[in-house]
């Protein structure tokens, strides 16, 4: 930065400079993030049905964030993992054999943060009916329980149409199109990567579905709820903002 500046504007400053100078003004330049402005034509409407579900459920009701960790491969790695200690970081190699792949279907229990888990070897309507069907055998046949989910065809079709028939005590609320990050089972489904599957060596894929099996265990044991603390009216206002200046960088670059 500081070569940056002497060479452009005919000044020298230090880097210590330009160090204080990002920090008082809140700079952090090598950071990067993502984004994606979901078009969604019913964007507003369904972020304020599925917020009011966090922030104000109704009384008595289970409220489920669903979805599904589709390829999750069995990696086994080519050398033992060098663990972290001091002064050193953990590293594993970058070479491996892969023993195939699962699906993860998992539903969290949004007041408790249980999480309800299994291991598919397809993602189908079949698939998904077999796991929402485990999944209420974990309530009272009468009890209110509203899923949060995307819309994927599996998830909407006729045979889902007539599973909802037989169970009027579930409703499905679909997250908007391009907007996976209002699903807060994609919290868990990072958490459960960086802890306990991308660290992993597995011999086979049965190795690698009892380690899921059993991490979903273990969090059960010490479960909390994660903490959803926007209303839909900041969300909403913070997209505008977003929307707004995406659409003047593309207006500068036509």
């Amino acid at each position: 930065m500081s070569r940056y500046l002497r060479r452009r504007e005919g000044i020298s400053v230090s880097h210590n400079f330009v160090s204080m100078l990002w920090r008082e003004c809140g700079l952090q330049p090598h950071r990067q993030g993502t984004f994606k402005v979901s078009r969604d034509p019913d964007f507003a409407t369904k972020v304020a049905n599925i917020v009011g579900l966090y922030l104000d459920p109704p009384v008595g009701a289970v409220v489920l964030s669903f979805d599904e960790k589709t390829q999750v491969q069995a990696l086994e790695r080519t050398q033992p993992l060098l663990t972290i200690s001091f002064g050193k970081t953990e590293k594993r190699t970058h070479d491996y054999v892969r023993h195939g792949t699962t699906n993860l279907f998992a539903a969290l229990d949004v007041l408790t943060g249980n999480v309800i888990g299994r291991c598919f070897d397809r993602r189908r309507t079949t698939e998904f009916i077999t796991f929402m069907s485990q999944v209420l055998r974990q309530y009272p046949q009468d009890k209110e329980i509203h899923v949060v989910l995307d819309n994927l065809s599996t998830h909407n079709n006729e045979d889902v149409d007539a599973w909802l028939a037989k169970h009027p005590n579930v409703t499905f609320h679909f997250t908007p199109k391009g907007a996976s990050w209002i699903n807060q089972i994609e919290t868990w489904f990072g958490i459960i990567t960086r802890q306990a599957i991308r660290r992993g060596s597995f011999v086979s894929l049965a190795q690698l579905i009892k380690k899921i099996s059993h991490y979903i265990t273990h969090w059960n044991d010490e479960a909390e709820p994660f903490r959803w603390v926007a209303t839909a009216g900041q969300i909403l206002g913070k997209v505008a903002v977003l929307d707004c200046d995406f659409r003047k960088l593309v207006a500068n670059n036509t």
